[in-house]
Protein backbone atom coordinates (compact mmCIF):
# COMPACT_ATOMS: atom_id res chain seq x y z
CA UNK A 1 0.00 0.00 0.00
CA UNK A 2 1.21 3.55 -0.79
CA UNK A 3 0.41 6.66 1.95
CA UNK A 4 -0.19 9.41 0.17
CA UNK A 5 -0.11 11.60 3.24
CA UNK A 6 2.68 12.06 5.80
CA UNK A 7 2.75 8.67 6.75
CA UNK A 8 4.48 6.01 4.64
CA UNK A 9 2.75 4.19 1.74
CA UNK A 10 0.18 2.28 2.87
CA UNK A 11 0.55 1.36 -0.21
CA UNK A 12 -0.06 3.34 0.93
CA UNK A 13 3.08 3.99 -1.33
CA UNK A 14 4.54 6.92 0.27
CA UNK A 15 7.57 6.35 2.29
CA UNK A 16 9.42 9.15 2.05
CA UNK A 17 8.33 11.09 -0.34
CA UNK A 18 5.11 12.44 0.46
CA UNK A 19 8.28 12.53 0.02
CA UNK A 20 -9.34 -21.62 -11.28
CA UNK A 21 -10.85 -22.52 -7.63
CA UNK A 22 -8.75 -23.95 -5.08
CA UNK A 23 -8.70 -27.39 -4.82
CA UNK A 24 -6.82 -27.77 -1.58
CA UNK A 25 -6.45 -26.18 1.83
CA UNK A 26 -3.34 -23.70 1.86
CA UNK A 27 -0.30 -24.30 4.57
CA UNK A 28 -1.05 -21.13 6.52
CA UNK A 29 -4.65 -22.39 7.38
CA UNK A 30 -3.47 -24.67 9.65
CA UNK A 31 -3.31 -21.78 12.51
CA UNK A 32 -6.71 -21.57 11.72
CA UNK A 33 -7.47 -25.08 13.05
CA UNK A 34 -5.27 -24.61 16.08
CA UNK A 35 -6.72 -21.11 17.12
CA UNK A 36 -10.19 -22.41 17.71
CA UNK A 37 -9.16 -25.12 20.27
CA UNK A 38 -11.12 -28.68 21.01
CA UNK A 39 -14.60 -27.73 20.77
CA UNK A 40 -16.84 -27.55 17.69
CA UNK A 41 -17.36 -23.78 17.69
CA UNK A 42 -15.18 -22.48 15.18
CA UNK A 43 -12.99 -19.76 16.64
CA UNK A 44 -14.03 -15.92 16.05
CA UNK A 45 -10.60 -14.91 15.08
CA UNK A 46 -7.86 -16.21 12.82
CA UNK A 47 -5.50 -15.86 15.66
CA UNK A 48 -3.63 -12.37 14.71
CA UNK A 49 -2.14 -10.22 17.92
CA UNK A 50 -2.85 -7.04 15.37
CA UNK A 51 -6.28 -7.95 14.76
CA UNK A 52 -8.11 -10.27 17.00
CA UNK A 53 -11.27 -10.89 15.10
CA UNK A 54 -9.93 -10.84 11.76
CA UNK A 55 -10.52 -14.21 9.74
CA UNK A 56 -12.07 -16.81 11.59
CA UNK A 57 -11.13 -20.53 12.97
CA UNK A 58 -12.24 -23.95 12.04
CA UNK A 59 -12.95 -23.37 8.36
CA UNK A 60 -11.45 -22.39 4.78
CA UNK A 61 -12.82 -20.43 1.95
CA UNK A 62 -12.41 -22.06 -1.58
CA UNK A 63 -14.37 -19.83 -3.32
CA UNK A 64 -16.37 -16.58 -3.11
CA UNK A 65 -19.62 -15.87 -5.38
CA UNK A 66 -20.52 -11.99 -4.99
CA UNK A 67 -23.63 -10.73 -6.49
CA UNK A 68 -23.93 -6.91 -5.62
CA UNK A 69 -26.19 -3.96 -6.73
CA UNK A 70 -25.63 -0.79 -5.92
CA UNK A 71 -27.80 2.40 -6.01
CA UNK A 72 -25.61 5.20 -6.50
CA UNK A 73 -27.55 7.97 -5.28
CA UNK A 74 -28.72 6.01 -2.69
CA UNK A 75 -25.90 4.73 -1.53
CA UNK A 76 -28.12 1.25 -0.87
CA UNK A 77 -26.57 -1.92 -1.45
CA UNK A 78 -28.33 -5.25 -1.96
CA UNK A 79 -25.71 -8.20 -1.62
CA UNK A 80 -25.76 -12.22 -2.07
CA UNK A 81 -22.80 -14.14 -1.74
CA UNK A 82 -22.21 -17.70 -2.18
CA UNK A 83 -18.90 -19.51 -0.18
CA UNK A 84 -17.83 -22.66 -1.11
CA UNK A 85 -15.86 -23.65 2.20
CA UNK A 86 -14.10 -26.81 3.94
CA UNK A 87 -14.51 -27.96 7.10
CA UNK A 88 -10.45 -28.10 8.78
CA UNK A 89 -12.66 -29.52 11.86
CA UNK A 90 -15.90 -30.26 13.18
CA UNK A 91 -17.83 -27.04 12.86
CA UNK A 92 -21.06 -26.98 15.59
CA UNK A 93 -20.81 -23.18 14.50
CA UNK A 94 -18.63 -21.01 12.31
CA UNK A 95 -18.28 -16.90 12.19
CA UNK A 96 -17.89 -14.46 9.62
CA UNK A 97 -16.96 -11.32 9.35
CA UNK A 98 -19.84 -8.79 8.54
CA UNK A 99 -20.38 -5.48 9.34
CA UNK A 100 -22.42 -2.51 8.98
CA UNK A 101 -25.22 -4.25 7.23
CA UNK A 102 -28.38 -6.42 7.48
CA UNK A 103 -28.17 -9.70 7.28
CA UNK A 104 -31.62 -11.41 5.92
CA UNK A 105 -31.15 -15.00 5.78
CA UNK A 106 -28.58 -17.51 5.52
CA UNK A 107 -28.42 -20.99 4.79
CA UNK A 108 -25.72 -23.98 5.25
CA UNK A 109 -26.06 -26.26 1.55
CA UNK A 110 -29.52 -24.89 0.98
CA UNK A 111 -31.03 -25.55 4.01
CA UNK A 112 -31.65 -22.80 6.32
CA UNK A 113 -29.05 -21.64 9.08
CA UNK A 114 -29.64 -20.13 12.36
CA UNK A 115 -27.35 -16.58 12.57
CA UNK A 116 -27.29 -13.88 15.35
CA UNK A 117 -25.04 -10.45 15.28
CA UNK A 118 -21.94 -10.18 17.45
CA UNK A 119 -20.09 -7.19 16.93
CA UNK A 120 -18.62 -7.44 13.68
CA UNK A 121 -18.74 -11.41 13.62
CA UNK A 122 -21.87 -13.38 12.05
CA UNK A 123 -22.11 -16.38 14.27
CA UNK A 124 -23.70 -19.31 11.99
CA UNK A 125 -25.19 -22.47 12.75
CA UNK A 126 -26.00 -24.94 10.60
CA UNK A 127 -28.46 -27.26 11.01
CA UNK A 128 -25.91 -30.16 11.68
CA UNK A 129 -22.72 -30.57 12.55
CA UNK A 130 -20.21 -29.98 9.74
CA UNK A 131 -17.40 -32.89 9.79
CA UNK A 132 -14.08 -31.82 9.46
CA UNK A 133 -12.73 -32.05 5.85
CA UNK A 134 -16.19 -31.63 4.50
CA UNK A 135 -17.28 -29.09 1.38
CA UNK A 136 -19.93 -26.88 2.34
CA UNK A 137 -21.95 -24.08 0.61
CA UNK A 138 -22.57 -20.87 2.69
CA UNK A 139 -25.25 -18.38 1.53
CA UNK A 140 -25.88 -15.05 2.74
CA UNK A 141 -28.45 -12.25 1.61
CA UNK A 142 -27.45 -8.73 3.03
CA UNK A 143 -28.00 -5.09 2.48
CA UNK A 144 -27.94 -1.77 3.69
CA UNK A 145 -25.48 1.11 3.62
CA UNK A 146 -22.19 -0.28 3.56
CA UNK A 147 -19.89 2.49 5.45
CA UNK A 148 -15.90 1.83 6.11
CA UNK A 149 -14.17 1.47 8.88
CA UNK A 150 -11.48 3.11 10.80
CA UNK A 151 -8.42 1.69 11.37
CA UNK A 152 -6.05 1.43 14.27
CA UNK A 153 -3.73 4.41 12.52
CA UNK A 154 -7.34 6.30 12.07
CA UNK A 155 -7.19 5.95 8.21
CA UNK A 156 -10.67 4.16 7.13
CA UNK A 157 -11.00 1.20 4.67
CA UNK A 158 -13.28 -0.60 3.22
CA UNK A 159 -16.38 0.77 0.90
CA UNK A 160 -15.30 4.41 1.31
CA UNK A 161 -18.27 6.62 -0.93
CA UNK A 162 -17.32 9.05 -3.45
CA UNK A 163 -19.18 11.72 -4.98
CA UNK A 164 -19.72 9.44 -7.95
CA UNK A 165 -19.59 5.78 -6.63
CA UNK A 166 -17.28 3.96 -4.14
CA UNK A 167 -13.48 3.51 -3.85
CA UNK A 168 -13.42 0.46 -1.97
CA UNK A 169 -10.25 -0.74 -0.72
CA UNK A 170 -9.74 -3.09 2.00
CA UNK A 171 -6.23 -3.48 3.41
CA UNK A 172 -6.06 -4.55 6.43
CA UNK A 173 -9.98 -5.26 7.51
CA UNK A 174 -12.26 -3.14 5.35
CA UNK A 175 -13.43 -6.55 3.06
CA UNK A 176 -16.38 -7.19 5.61
CA UNK A 177 -18.01 -3.52 4.73
CA UNK A 178 -19.37 -4.92 1.47
CA UNK A 179 -19.28 -8.88 1.85
CA UNK A 180 -19.22 -11.71 4.82
CA UNK A 181 -15.55 -13.14 4.98
CA UNK A 182 -12.93 -15.38 6.46
CA UNK A 183 -10.86 -12.25 6.20
CA UNK A 184 -7.55 -12.62 7.09
CA UNK A 185 -4.40 -12.97 4.70
CA UNK A 186 -4.37 -16.43 5.74
CA UNK A 187 -7.16 -17.37 3.62
CA UNK A 188 -6.99 -16.85 -0.23
CA UNK A 189 -9.91 -18.09 -2.04
CA UNK A 190 -10.62 -17.43 -5.86
CA UNK A 191 -13.94 -15.32 -6.87
CA UNK A 192 -16.54 -14.21 -9.09
CA UNK A 193 -17.93 -10.98 -8.53
CA UNK A 194 -21.03 -9.52 -10.41
CA UNK A 195 -21.97 -5.77 -9.92
CA UNK A 196 -25.36 -3.80 -10.62
CA UNK A 197 -24.81 -0.08 -11.00
CA UNK A 198 -26.53 2.89 -12.80
CA UNK A 199 -26.09 2.84 -16.55
CA UNK A 200 -22.94 5.58 -17.07
CA UNK A 201 -20.92 3.97 -13.90
CA UNK A 202 -18.48 1.24 -14.17
CA UNK A 203 -17.89 -1.11 -11.56
CA UNK A 204 -14.15 -2.41 -11.41
CA UNK A 205 -13.22 -5.48 -9.79
CA UNK A 206 -10.06 -8.18 -9.83
CA UNK A 207 -8.89 -10.16 -12.78
CA UNK A 208 -10.48 -10.85 -15.92
CA UNK A 209 -13.84 -9.20 -17.13
CA UNK A 210 -16.24 -11.87 -18.08
CA UNK A 211 -18.86 -9.35 -19.68
CA UNK A 212 -20.81 -6.82 -19.26
CA UNK A 213 -24.74 -6.06 -20.25
CA UNK A 214 -26.84 -2.85 -19.74
CA UNK A 215 -30.70 -3.07 -19.64
CA UNK A 216 -33.92 -1.26 -17.66
CA UNK A 217 -30.89 1.80 -16.92
CA UNK A 218 -28.22 -0.33 -15.61
CA UNK A 219 -25.26 -2.15 -16.20
CA UNK A 220 -23.85 -5.62 -15.12
CA UNK A 221 -19.93 -6.17 -14.65
CA UNK A 222 -19.24 -10.18 -14.34
CA UNK A 223 -15.51 -10.30 -13.24
CA UNK A 224 -13.46 -13.20 -11.87
CA UNK A 225 -10.10 -13.53 -10.48
CA UNK A 226 -9.16 -17.35 -10.19
CA UNK A 227 -5.70 -17.18 -8.64
CA UNK A 228 -6.03 -17.01 -4.44
CA UNK A 229 -6.94 -13.74 -3.22
CA UNK A 230 -6.86 -12.25 0.29
CA UNK A 231 -10.17 -10.50 1.04
CA UNK A 232 -8.58 -7.35 1.83
CA UNK A 233 -7.15 -7.29 -1.89
CA UNK A 234 -10.60 -8.02 -3.24
CA UNK A 235 -12.26 -4.64 -5.03
CA UNK A 236 -15.55 -3.51 -5.85
CA UNK A 237 -14.94 0.24 -7.34
CA UNK A 238 -17.79 2.40 -8.77
CA UNK A 239 -17.40 5.89 -10.65
CA UNK A 240 -17.39 7.20 -14.03
CA UNK A 241 -14.63 5.73 -15.51
CA UNK A 242 -12.94 5.89 -18.72
CA UNK A 243 -12.17 2.91 -19.74
CA UNK A 244 -8.76 1.53 -21.44
CA UNK A 245 -8.34 -2.64 -22.42
CA UNK A 246 -5.12 -4.00 -24.04
CA UNK A 247 -2.90 -7.02 -24.15
CA UNK A 248 1.00 -6.63 -23.81
CA UNK A 249 3.67 -8.18 -25.67
CA UNK A 250 3.58 -10.82 -22.27
CA UNK A 251 -0.06 -11.72 -22.98
CA UNK A 252 -1.33 -9.49 -19.81
CA UNK A 253 -4.68 -8.44 -19.97
CA UNK A 254 -4.72 -4.90 -19.34
CA UNK A 255 -7.72 -3.25 -17.94
CA UNK A 256 -7.16 0.60 -16.86
CA UNK A 257 -10.12 3.00 -15.40
CA UNK A 258 -9.20 5.86 -14.52
CA UNK A 259 -11.79 9.44 -13.36
CA UNK A 260 -12.15 11.70 -16.23
CA UNK A 261 -10.81 14.44 -13.84
CA UNK A 262 -7.34 12.44 -13.04
CA UNK A 263 -7.26 11.34 -16.99
CA UNK A 264 -4.68 13.78 -18.44
CA UNK A 265 -2.04 13.65 -15.36
CA UNK A 266 -2.73 9.97 -14.88
CA UNK A 267 -2.29 9.11 -18.82
CA UNK A 268 2.07 9.39 -19.00
CA UNK A 269 2.11 6.99 -15.88
CA UNK A 270 -0.23 4.55 -16.76
CA UNK A 271 1.47 4.67 -20.35
CA UNK A 272 4.71 2.96 -18.72
CA UNK A 273 2.65 -0.04 -16.93
CA UNK A 274 3.61 -2.66 -19.47
CA UNK A 275 7.27 -1.88 -18.97
CA UNK A 276 7.17 -1.73 -15.26
CA UNK A 277 5.72 -5.06 -15.42
CA UNK A 278 8.34 -5.95 -17.66
CA UNK A 279 11.00 -4.89 -15.72
CA UNK A 280 9.30 -6.44 -12.11
CA UNK A 281 9.63 -9.97 -14.27
CA UNK A 282 12.59 -9.80 -15.55
CA UNK A 283 13.97 -9.17 -11.63
CA UNK A 284 11.68 -11.09 -9.74
CA UNK A 285 10.37 -13.90 -12.04
CA UNK A 286 7.06 -14.17 -14.23
CA UNK A 287 4.40 -11.58 -13.49
CA UNK A 288 2.06 -14.20 -11.46
CA UNK A 289 -1.72 -13.10 -12.74
CA UNK A 290 -3.55 -13.62 -16.23
CA UNK A 291 -4.67 -9.48 -16.00
CA UNK A 292 -3.08 -6.04 -14.69
CA UNK A 293 -4.25 -2.68 -14.66
CA UNK A 294 -5.00 0.16 -12.83
CA UNK A 295 -8.30 2.34 -11.19
CA UNK A 296 -7.43 5.95 -10.81
CA UNK A 297 -10.18 7.83 -8.88
CA UNK A 298 -11.32 11.36 -7.93
CA UNK A 299 -11.18 10.13 -4.41
CA UNK A 300 -9.10 13.08 -2.50
CA UNK A 301 -10.41 12.02 1.03
CA UNK A 302 -9.20 8.60 1.21
CA UNK A 303 -5.24 9.71 0.75
CA UNK A 304 -3.47 6.11 -0.24
CA UNK A 305 -3.37 3.54 -3.01
CA UNK A 306 -3.87 0.23 -2.77
CA UNK A 307 -2.13 -2.92 -4.24
CA UNK A 308 -5.71 -4.81 -5.32
CA UNK A 309 -5.05 -7.74 -6.86
CA UNK A 310 -4.25 -7.67 -10.54
CA UNK A 311 -5.55 -3.76 -10.41
CA UNK A 312 -4.15 -1.45 -7.75
CA UNK A 313 -6.38 1.19 -6.85
CA UNK A 314 -4.99 4.79 -6.50
CA UNK A 315 -6.98 7.79 -4.99
CA UNK A 316 -5.29 10.46 -7.79
CA UNK A 317 -3.42 10.41 -10.48
CA UNK A 318 -0.25 8.26 -9.10
CA UNK A 319 3.78 9.35 -9.95
CA UNK A 320 5.78 6.70 -11.46
CA UNK A 321 7.07 5.30 -8.02
CA UNK A 322 4.05 4.66 -6.60
CA UNK A 323 3.14 2.78 -9.87
CA UNK A 324 6.08 0.68 -9.46
CA UNK A 325 5.39 0.43 -5.45
CA UNK A 326 2.52 -0.98 -6.22
CA UNK A 327 3.38 -3.23 -9.19
CA UNK A 328 5.54 -5.04 -6.82
CA UNK A 329 3.62 -5.64 -4.53
CA UNK A 330 1.63 -7.98 -7.03
CA UNK A 331 4.63 -10.28 -6.69
CA UNK A 332 5.16 -9.18 -3.04
CA UNK A 333 1.97 -9.16 -0.75
CA UNK A 334 -0.54 -10.34 -3.35
CA UNK A 335 0.84 -13.47 -5.00
CA UNK A 336 3.03 -14.15 -1.84
CA UNK A 337 0.79 -13.32 1.30
CA UNK A 338 1.21 -12.47 4.52
CA UNK A 339 0.51 -15.33 7.51
CA UNK A 340 0.57 -12.54 10.26
CA UNK A 341 0.19 -8.58 9.79
CA UNK A 342 3.22 -8.12 12.14
CA UNK A 343 5.79 -9.82 8.82
CA UNK A 344 3.84 -6.30 6.91
CA UNK A 345 7.85 -5.49 6.22
CA UNK A 346 7.60 -8.38 3.66
CA UNK A 347 4.94 -6.36 1.48
CA UNK A 348 6.16 -2.54 2.28
CA UNK A 349 9.67 -3.63 2.26
CA UNK A 350 10.02 -5.22 -0.75
CA UNK A 351 7.50 -2.88 -2.68
CA UNK A 352 9.89 0.10 -1.53
CA UNK A 353 12.86 -0.98 -2.22
CA UNK A 354 11.53 -2.11 -5.76
CA UNK A 355 11.54 1.80 -5.68
CA UNK A 356 14.62 1.99 -5.24
CA UNK A 357 15.89 -0.69 -7.76
CA UNK A 358 13.44 1.15 -10.32
CA UNK A 359 14.84 4.26 -9.97
CA UNK A 360 18.89 2.97 -9.93
CA UNK A 361 18.02 1.19 -13.32
CA UNK A 362 16.63 3.83 -14.79
CA UNK A 363 18.97 7.44 -14.16
CA UNK A 364 17.85 8.17 -10.57
CA UNK A 365 19.76 7.67 -7.28
CA UNK A 366 21.36 4.03 -6.64
CA UNK A 367 19.82 2.16 -3.42
CA UNK A 368 22.94 2.75 -1.80
CA UNK A 369 22.78 6.46 -2.32
CA UNK A 370 18.65 6.28 -0.99
CA UNK A 371 20.26 4.14 2.01
CA UNK A 372 22.82 6.74 2.79
CA UNK A 373 20.42 9.62 2.48
CA UNK A 374 18.05 7.96 5.00
CA UNK A 375 20.36 6.67 7.60
CA UNK A 376 22.08 9.89 8.04
CA UNK A 377 18.25 10.63 9.67
CA UNK A 378 19.16 10.84 13.73
CA UNK A 379 18.94 8.43 16.05
CA UNK A 380 15.71 10.57 17.33
CA UNK A 381 14.03 10.60 13.68
CA UNK A 382 10.35 8.53 13.68
CA UNK A 383 12.49 6.32 11.09
CA UNK A 384 14.23 4.23 13.97
CA UNK A 385 10.77 4.34 16.10
CA UNK A 386 9.96 0.90 16.35
CA UNK A 387 12.08 -2.71 14.45
CA UNK A 388 10.26 -3.05 11.31
CA UNK A 389 9.82 -6.95 12.13
CA UNK A 390 8.17 -6.34 15.25
CA UNK A 391 6.12 -3.02 14.97
CA UNK A 392 4.13 -3.67 18.25
CA UNK A 393 0.13 -3.01 17.16
CA UNK A 394 -2.22 -2.50 14.19
CA UNK A 395 -1.62 1.07 14.44
CA UNK A 396 2.13 0.88 13.14
CA UNK A 397 1.95 -1.71 10.70
CA UNK A 398 1.56 1.63 8.08
CA UNK A 399 4.16 3.39 9.26
CA UNK A 400 7.26 4.92 8.24
CA UNK A 401 9.97 1.95 9.73
CA UNK A 402 8.16 -0.67 8.10
CA UNK A 403 8.55 0.72 4.46
CA UNK A 404 12.01 2.34 4.93
CA UNK A 405 13.88 0.38 7.60
CA UNK A 406 12.19 -2.47 6.01
CA UNK A 407 13.48 -1.65 2.73
CA UNK A 408 17.17 -0.66 4.02
CA UNK A 409 17.12 -4.34 5.58
CA UNK A 410 16.84 -6.20 1.71
CA UNK A 411 19.67 -3.36 0.87
CA UNK A 412 21.63 -4.69 3.84
CA UNK A 413 21.17 -8.10 2.90
CA UNK A 414 22.21 -7.06 -1.21
CA UNK A 415 25.36 -5.85 0.39
CA UNK A 416 26.25 -9.05 2.26
CA UNK A 417 25.32 -11.76 -0.23
CA UNK A 418 26.24 -9.53 -3.56
CA UNK A 419 23.91 -8.86 -6.29
CA UNK A 420 23.95 -12.47 -7.42
CA UNK A 421 22.58 -14.23 -4.63
CA UNK A 422 20.43 -11.39 -3.83
CA UNK A 423 18.36 -10.97 -6.65
CA UNK A 424 18.39 -15.00 -6.90
CA UNK A 425 16.72 -15.06 -3.39
CA UNK A 426 13.51 -12.38 -4.58
CA UNK A 427 12.81 -14.76 -7.71
CA UNK A 428 13.31 -17.92 -5.57
CA UNK A 429 11.01 -16.22 -2.94
CA UNK A 430 8.42 -15.52 -5.32
CA UNK A 431 8.72 -18.61 -6.95
CA UNK A 432 8.43 -20.59 -3.82
CA UNK A 433 5.60 -18.87 -2.13
CA UNK A 434 3.17 -17.74 -5.41
CA UNK A 435 -0.17 -18.41 -4.92
CA UNK A 436 0.90 -18.74 -1.23
CA UNK A 437 2.02 -16.98 2.09
CA UNK A 438 5.41 -16.67 3.91
CA UNK A 439 6.71 -15.25 6.67
CA UNK A 440 9.66 -13.55 7.93
CA UNK A 441 11.75 -16.55 9.63
CA UNK A 442 10.99 -18.43 6.37
CA UNK A 443 12.66 -15.52 4.22
CA UNK A 444 15.60 -15.45 6.64
CA UNK A 445 15.84 -19.14 5.96
CA UNK A 446 15.81 -19.32 2.60
CA UNK A 447 18.68 -16.30 2.08
CA UNK A 448 21.01 -18.31 4.21
CA UNK A 449 20.31 -21.34 2.38
CA UNK A 450 20.84 -19.40 -1.33
CA UNK A 451 23.50 -17.25 -0.03
CA UNK A 452 25.52 -19.98 2.39
CA UNK A 453 25.99 -17.43 4.81
CA UNK A 454 24.92 -16.54 8.41
CA UNK A 455 22.72 -14.08 7.95
CA UNK A 456 20.91 -14.10 11.52
CA UNK A 457 23.04 -10.82 12.90
CA UNK A 458 22.17 -9.04 10.32
CA UNK A 459 18.06 -9.90 10.42
CA UNK A 460 18.36 -9.37 14.41
CA UNK A 461 19.74 -6.01 14.41
CA UNK A 462 17.96 -4.45 11.12
CA UNK A 463 14.24 -6.23 11.80
CA UNK A 464 14.16 -6.38 15.27
CA UNK A 465 16.22 -4.51 17.42
CA UNK A 466 15.04 -1.12 18.81
CA UNK A 467 16.40 1.87 17.82
CA UNK A 468 18.93 3.07 14.97
CA UNK A 469 21.51 0.24 14.21
CA UNK A 470 24.97 1.23 15.11
CA UNK A 471 26.62 -0.81 11.76
CA UNK A 472 25.74 0.23 8.72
Amino acid sequence: MTPLRSRPARCRTAVLRRGAVLATVPVALAALVGATGPTAAGGPGAGDPYFPLSGNGGYHVRHYDLTLRYDTSSRHLDGRAVLDSRATQDLSRFDLDLTGLKVTGVTVDGTRAAFRRDGQELVVTPRHTLRAGRDFRVTVAYDGTPKPVTDPDGSTDGWIPTDDGAFVAGEPQGAMTWFPANGHPKDKSSYDITITVPQGRTAVSNGVLLGQRTEHGRTTFRWRESRPMAAYLATATVGTFKVEQYTTADGIHVYNAVDPREASAAAPVLKQLPSVLAWASRLFGPYPFRSAGSIVDHAPDVGYALEAQTRPLYDSAPDLSTLVHESAHQWFGDSVSLTAWKDIWLNEGFATYAEWLYAEQHGGDSAQKTFDALYAHPASDHLWAFPPGDPGSGGNIFDTPVYARGAMTLHELRRAVGDPDFFRILRAWAAAHRDGHGTTAQFERLAGRISGKRLDGLFRVWLFTEGKPKDA
